[in-house]
């Protein structure tokens, strides 16, 4: 069955404690992507008639310039300029002639909003959260995993659980809930602790009082908020 291959990499994600578990996997999942591409991948037809017609987002043209293998990226970027000429030339025969701007700017849109690593990753993420909920349905050693996890991002919380929701019976569904509130609920008064800790420390009453885990608490809140990843 095909969420079987992908029980591997969301165990290995939930085996860790750093961070929300769906950000890590979200990242590898991203990587490899930008790895595959940059190399054999690059060559094979049918992917290229994808990342001409798709590009890349400007993170991931970022991440890519990164790695410092320029000829492949200047060989996806030669075939991927010719689709988007092709989609984006503006032309206006006369006021009342032939007028293509309206679907030249749209096709501007489309493409600057198009990346094709992003679609490859959210395919494959899709496919491991709903695996993941397969794995908190089948068994407890999950379920502890789940437990023991120090939070998960605002983000991928809403995603899991609207994931469940439709996956659960409403028995299921009720026991999953408040295990993942339990989690967010542990995660968010701790953090709301050390970042009021850290205002504190701004006051000169508080001078000779130690930081405890609040040094980092406005990093950590932020990645909470905004995710990881």
């Amino acid at each position: 069955m095909e969420e079987k291959i992908y029980t591997i990499p969301v165990n290995e994600a939930f085996d860790e404690s750093d961070g929300c578990p769906f950000c890590r996997l979200k990242k590898k999942l991203e990587d490899t992507e930008r790895e595959l591409i940059m190399g054999a991948s690059m060559m094979e037809p049918d992917i290229r008639i994808k990342t001409n017609k798709l590009g890349f987002c400007k993170k991931h043209f970022s991440k890519m310039f990164e790695m410092n293998n320029r000829l492949s990226l200047a060989l996806m970027l030669e075939s991927h300029l010719d689709e988007v000429m092709n989609k984006t030339i503006i032309w206006k025969d006369s006021i009342i002639g032939k007028d293509n701007t309206k679907k030249a700017s749209e096709n501007m849109q489309a493409v600057k909003g198009s990346c094709y690593i992003c679609e490859k990753t959210e395919e494959k993420f899709e496919k491991m959260m709903l695996c993941s909920i397969i794995l908190w349905q089948n068994g407890n050693e999950f379920k502890e995993k789940m437990s023991k996890q120090p939070y998960f991002c605002l983000e991928h919380a809403s995603l899991f659980l609207e994931y469940a929701r439709v996956k659960l019976d409403k028995k299921s569904f009720a026991v999953f809930a408040k295990q993942l509130s339990d989690v967010q609920s542990a995660y968010i008064s701790s953090l709301k602790d050390d970042v009021s800790w850290f205002c504190k420390k701004f006051d000169y009453r508080y001078d000779n009082e130690p930081w405890g885990n609040s040094k980092d608490s406005v990093e950590r809140a932020i990645k909470f908020l905004q995710s990881d990843y």
